[in-house]
């Protein structure tokens, strides 16, 4: 199994691996840019050096990069659209560039345009840009969604509907967000119900598009539609989902990754993680 935690890239994403290594990593998720800013700024062969010779020394890889919060290729707002576009192929470009295999994107929100309207406008831009992506390996993997406001995804069939409306189908996946999917009505605690669930996701969407698993338990209730991460086992989801995933055999090879909250010196996600290897069974 291969668990791991988003760690930041303050000062530099050679860091992201070292508070990896720190906090008892297998691999991390990370953002490749300021989640807070639009403007990327320029990495630099010499931290792309560091940032190599990091992983070489510690063995912790980045299994996926997250994009940035502000952007939202549902938008119905032609200036924010395109900006959100820009952003969101530099950012897929920065990914190849750390040789990070795999980019998780909230899909959008609509805005009040309605949920239809607001998945077109997804699958267009979509389309664009795996056509204007040159030589591309990374995967861009949309996650599933709690559904608060306006927010697409937060069913399979919006997700399958995305998915299948993508031409190059090689270049797209799923990120599962534990937390989320319990805030939209996906129950995953009781082992039947779990099951239940997973069928339900590779009927709609298919097991072989599912890349990460966000694990995260949930301060807000099942169904709340209100996403609010917890420590694994200290929400309303409880330690039982947990268990379920990681003895799933059919997920082994996939990265499951923390979005838990945390102080700097990352002993919330020893704890957690220490806590996950312990619910695999032997």
């Amino acid at each position: 199994m291969l668990f791991g935690a988003h760690e930041s890239i303050s000062g530099g994403v050679f860091n992201a691996i070292e508070r990896g290594k720190t906090a008892t990593c297998d691999i991390i998720q990370m953002f490749n840019k300021s989640n807070s800013q639009w403007r990327a700024k320029k990495i630099e062969q010499k931290e792309l050096d560091k940032y190599f010779a990091k992983i070489k020394e510690t063995g912790v890889t980045v299994a996926t990069s997250h994009s940035s919060y502000l952007i939202n290729i549902a938008s119905p707002v032609k200036e924010l659209n395109e900006k959100s576009y820009k952003a969101l192929k530099e950012e897929m470009e920065r990914c190849q560039m750390l040789k990070i295999p795999n980019l998780v994107l909230h899909p959008g929100s609509h805005v009040g345009t309605g949920e239809e309207a607001g998945i077109k406008r997804i699958i267009k831009n979509l389309n664009k840009l795996f056509k204007e992506l040159k030589n591309n390996n990374v995967c861009l993997l949309l996650e599933t969604t709690a559904g608060q406001g306006s927010n697409l995804g937060y069913t399979f069939e919006q997700i399958a509907v995305m998915i299948d409306g993508v031409k190059i189908q090689d270049h797209i996946g799923v990120c599962l967000d534990t937390c989320h999917i319990f805030a939209a009505g996906y129950p995953i605690s009781d082992p039947k119900e779990y099951k239940q669930t997973m069928k339900k996701f590779d009927d709609i969407i298919g097991l072989d598009k599912l890349r990460i698993i966000h694990m995260n338990d949930s301060k807000k209730e099942f169904g709340s539609r209100r996403d609010r991460h917890e420590h694994i086992g200290k929400g309303h989801i409880g330690i039982e989902a947990f268990r379920n995933i990681v003895n799933d055999k059919r997920l082994k090879n996939i990265p499951m990754i923390l979005e838990t909250p945390k102080e700097e010196e990352l002993k919330e996600d020893i704890e957690n993680l220490k806590v996950l290897r312990s619910l695999v069974e032997k």
